[in-house]
């Protein structure tokens, strides 16, 4: 009892020296008088913030080529509607509103910045039903090119940027309400002067520095995104019903690709190889040089190669929407239709080769660090992922392992088994990915051992840090990775070829626009290559180009035309299944 009465008495006195000394609220009311001047400066300085900041991100362009100063001296409609409505409201509502509408301000805001770093990446704009999902595989790019260190501290930044972004933003739309509604005369003026001056602007079409004075950026990237997802809605149930018609899939096993009987054939991709490659004047030179001195090089083997251009169904990433186009006759240009074509039985040309039960088939994805349910899909009796290859070496960024490592690899396993059946394989490379730091160098194919043989190139080789921050650097190490790329391959084909062997290889897509520039085409360079001249007169028709590099008014497909092109040069006939 003692303890309790002592406790309780030490809380009435806490309680009245807490009553004695002033609030918060008072302590800062008394700062404010005692130096008004000072009170007076910062409350406006607040204020002028406030309202750049609104201003500023009703303003604020969804493509970075749009950030220019100018861009900013507008006049925006959606602030002048915001202003009216605040103006009209009572208290309680006018700051709910308020709050409201700058928290949907700084999430439009958000939407601009991801829609501008897709578009730099992906040359497409963020799809908000379709495109969470590649946000973790950008953090899994982040860790394996700059450490998992980086890549946490990366996402915590942004959640809580993110965060911050949209808690500010409501908190300046609240303090302009108020100061909206403490001189509601003025801002009634003011208003109605700006939507004057707003409208005049819009009739007239008046510019300064070709910039438009009137704008409505906010309401257009709104819209711009409602569209968006309202195309993506209606495409899903599009999309399902034309992927159930095939023109080959009701062909029985033996009317697909008859003429390619015995034959070991490859479809093997090289990632980001595009048309840059061959046509950007820094990159262009060591390229061409290569392609032609590999072209000679398998000629003097025996083989022969036709290249043309394929247009990719993507741009700068997303490399498994360029392969299921090529192979599944397909436009597949996002997430949503990939899931839904990969969840069908649709015909995939690698799959016709295992539909025909001529062939085994198998799959060399170097790139694959998780469950691949899609092997089925793909037609792939085995495939060896990045763990299955036996590599022992090290990472090179994104790439787990070099692309002569993973040829090798597959000649030991698979290519270079005696069997019963050739073989049909898909081999992914990945040495051309981005960041394009390090990269590896060719070494002897009897020195490659283990991989551990590439532990010095790597540490020799440059940062990624220092090729992601500049564009030069990044187009340079660009065009070496592809050249990389392409001699392992032809060497491998040189090294390990038969007479029966037939390679088809091609790009997934382009790389990044800081390397291929704003606006680049999305056309990558594919080539057929054989030592049985028969292989080759089958698509004479096709008018591709001699050798290893496709000339620059070589024909140009789409992607997705690809698979009944080949089907059909090699002799497989048409079944088509209905809808």
């Amino acid at each position: 009892m003692p303890v309790f009465t002592r406790l309780t008495s030490i809380r009435a006195r806490l309680t009245s020296i807490s009553a004695r000394l002033p609030s918060p609220r008072t302590r800062l009311r008394a700062a404010r008088d005692a130096h008004p001047a000072a009170a007076r400066t910062a409350r406006w300085t607040l204020h002028t913030l406030a309202a750049a900041l609104v201003v500023g991100a009703l303003l604020m362009p969804n493509a970075a080529p749009g950030l220019r100063p100018d861009g900013f001296t507008r006049i925006p409609a959606e602030a002048i509607i915001g202003a009216v409505l605040l103006i009209a409201l009572p208290r309680r509502p006018r700051i709910v509103v308020a709050a409201l509408y700058g928290a949907g301000i700084g999430v439009l805001t958000v939407l601009n910045l991801l829609d501008m770093g897709f578009k730099e990446y992906l040359g497409r704009g963020f799809n908000v039903v379709l495109d969470w999902g590649l946000l973790d595989d950008a953090q899994a790019y982040v860790a394996d090119s700059m450490g998992s260190t980086a890549a946490v501290a990366a996402a915590v930044g942004a959640v809580v940027l993110t965060l911050l972004l949209v808690t500010v933003m409501a908190l300046a739309t609240v303090r302009l309400g108020n100061l909206l509604a403490r001189h509601r005369p003025r801002a009634t003026r003011g208003a109605l002067i700006a939507g004057t001056v707003w409208v005049t602007c819009t009739a007239l079409g008046v510019q300064i520095s070709g910039m438009p004075v009137a704008s409505d950026q906010a309401a257009g990237a709104l819209k711009e995104q409602t569209e968006r997802v309202v195309a993506t809605l209606r495409d899903e149930a599009a999309f399902a019903k034309e992927a159930r018609a095939d023109t080959f899939g009701a062909t029985p096993p033996g009317r697909l690709v008859p003429d390619l009987r015995g034959k070991d054939v490859v479809f093997a991709f090289i990632e980001s190889y595009g048309r840059t490659a061959t046509e950007d004047p820094l990159i262009a030179p060591g390229v061409i040089d290569t392609l032609d001195t590999r072209t000679a090089a398998l000629a003097k083997a025996g083989f022969h190669a036709r290249s043309g251009w394929l247009t990719s169904a993507t741009y700068g990433g997303s490399s498994w929407l360029g392969h299921s186009t090529a192979l599944s006759g397909l436009w597949i240009d996002n997430q949503q239709r990939y899931r839904t074509v990969t969840s069908g039985d649709h015909l995939t040309l690698t799959k016709a080769f295992q539909k025909t039960g001529a062939w085994d088939t198998v799959g060399v994805m170097p790139g694959v660090q998780k469950g691949w349910p899609e092997a089925k899909w793909y037609g792939l009796d085995k495939v060896y992922d990045a763990f299955e290859l036996g590599y022992q070496g090290p990472k090179f960024s994104w790439s787990t392992m070099p692309d002569q490592y993973a040829l090798e690899a597959f000649q030991r396993l698979e290519h270079g088994r005696k069997r019963d059946k050739p073989l049909m394989s898909e081999v992914i490379l990945t040495s051309s990915h981005q960041p394009w730091a390090p990269i590896p160098k060719m070494v002897d194919w009897d020195e490659l051992g283990d991989g551990s043989v590439f532990d010095a190139i790597r540490e020799a080789g440059k940062k990624p840090a220092g090729v992601v921050a500049d564009s030069t650097e990044s187009r340079r190490e660009y065009g070496k990775s592809v050249q990389y790329s392409v001699t392992a391959l032809t060497e491998w084909l040189e090294r390990y070829g038969t007479d029966d062997t037939v390679l088809v290889f091609l790009g997934d897509h382009q790389p990044i626009a800081r390397v291929s520039g704003d606006g680049a085409s999305r056309d990558v360079p594919v080539s057929v290559v054989a030592k049985d001249p028969k292989v080759l007169e089958r698509i004479d028709d096709w008018n591709w180009t001699e050798g290893l590099r496709p000339a620059k008014d070589a024909p140009v497909w789409r992607m997705s035309s690809f698979r009944d092109r080949f089907l059909t040069a090699y002799g497989s006939t048409p079944h088509p299944t209905g809808e």
